[in-house]
């Protein structure tokens, strides 16, 4: 089962799911959002509705799979797994870091923030409990802003780049897997929010995936589709790599 998530932040988009492709069923997260709220208040209606339907789905030796438009997802994702009972570490693949606090970060933009917040950073805040920062591991992240590469001098939060990334750098026991997908090379995905010269390839970026999944450990995938679905794709480059990223979680 594939959970939609049509949101970035609190944007919703309708069009998001046009490039789901046929793989498996897929239920879609629709929250009420209060109009008297900002930040992460607002946005908690989306998450606790994602740990819900997330927690109702965990089955032993299965992926969940969650799509949305922003890495802040992630956080109900683990939240829903928590509840289940799943004491998952984190695999965080992102051309960008996320782990900016709400103090440190220049324009205050939340999806900066979702992995700090899973390794202790206000985690009460979208209703996760915090995992040790040995735990989780961030993949590439090269374009980093100086608070977050002072905080990951000092951090336990192992790191690794796309290609090098292999079973021995994961954590013990089960796994939530993320992938922004701006961490593929900006000049081979289109329209993305936050563009990243350089970087993996799409096939690198897959590869290293199926690396992960492969362990039989990933008890979710939680893909961020980090980009504008209304701007051109001449080429068909985002949904062909969503079909690789879906077709991986569906592998038995």
């Amino acid at each position: 089962m594939t959970l939609l998530v049509p949101y970035h932040q609190d944007d919703f988009l309708p069009d998001l799911g046009a490039a789901l492709p046929p793989l498996t069923p897929t239920t879609t997260v629709v929250a009420r959002l209060p109009d008297d709220a900002r930040g992460w208040s607002r946005l908690a209606p989306i998450y606790r509705a994602v740990a819900d339907a997330v927690q109702s789905r965990v089955r032993p030796g299965a992926c969940q799979t969650v799509v949305s438009g922003c890495c802040c997802v992630s956080l109900g994702t683990l939240a829903g797994l928590q509840r289940a009972g799943v004491d998952a570490g984190v695999v965080w693949f992102d051309a960008h870091g996320d782990v900016q606090t709400m103090e440190t970060s220049a324009s205050g933009y939340l999806g900066g923030m979702p992995l700090r917040m899973m390794v202790g950073y206000r985690p009460e805040l979208v209703g996760v409990r915090a995992i040790a920062e040995s735990r989780a591991v961030l993949v590439d992240a090269r374009d980093l802003d100086p608070p977050e590469v002072d905080y990951l001098r000092g951090a336990d939060i192992r790191r690794s780049t796309v290609e090098e990334l292999d079973t021995a750098a994961l954590p013990d026991g089960p796994l939530l897997l993320h992938v922004d997908c701006d961490v593929v090379a900006a000049e081979d995905l289109p329209g993305l929010r936050f563009p990243v010269p350089g970087g993996p390839s799409a096939a690198a970026v897959v590869a290293a995936l199926a690396r992960v999944l492969a362990t039989g450990r990933v008890a979710a995938l939680d893909i961020a589709c980090t980009w504008d679905p209304a701007a051109p794709d001449p080429t068909g480059a985002r949904p062909r790599l969503l079909a690789d990223l879906l077709a991986l979680a569906s592998r038995p």
